[in-house]
């Protein structure tokens, strides 16, 4: 199994490490277009990164979501704040929660989401992809097939997570 995760953003890691730990036997790679990742992780926060909000209730943190609440029921029940909080735990990030909710790593910087991120890509094997732009994903009948700098590679799965 060859899964491609575009995007290195927080959103890409997390997609990355979830579709390797489903699929322990798969080759994940992550094609980020620059030649850094998770740069948005270290300016959150005024370079503290706020990791999340401390509403533990999903009928409560969907209602900071006017917008699209209702469709987000679903995913908080699979994901919320309490799993947030445990993941970072495992993994021994502790996060702290100040007087308006916003939630921190203890260490106050940035660099303990980025270097838990990486640290947990790695072990799990995954691979990181710089200076990669995909520019075409098509379908073929061998699988799905992605440009990437004028290169064409296959995968069977493929995860876009290319941020805003």
């Amino acid at each position: 199994m060859e899964i491609a995760v575009i995007g290195g953003g927080a959103s890409g890691f997390m997609a990355a490490i979830t579709a390797k730990q489903t699929n322990q036997n798969a080759r994940v790679t992550i094609f980020e277009k620059t030649d850094k990742v998770l740069s948005k992780v270290r300016i959150s926060g005024g370079g503290r990164c706020n990791v999340t909000n401390a509403t533990f209730s999903v009928s409560q943190l969907i209602k900071n979501y006017p917008r699209g609440g209702k469709k987000l029921k679903k995913p908080f029940n699979l994901f919320n704040t309490n799993h947030t909080i445990d993941w970072f735990e495992k993994r021994g990030v502790r996060l702290k929660t100040e007087a308006d909710n916003r939630m921190f790593p203890e260490s106050n910087t940035s660099e303990t989401i980025i270097n838990c991120l990486v640290e947990t890509a790695e072990t799990l094997k995954i691979r990181l992809s710089y200076k990669r732009k995909v520019t075409a994903i098509n379908s073929s009948d061998k699988g799905i097939e992605l440009d990437i700098n004028e290169q064409k590679l296959l995968f069977n799965k493929v995860i876009i997570a290319s941020g805003g």
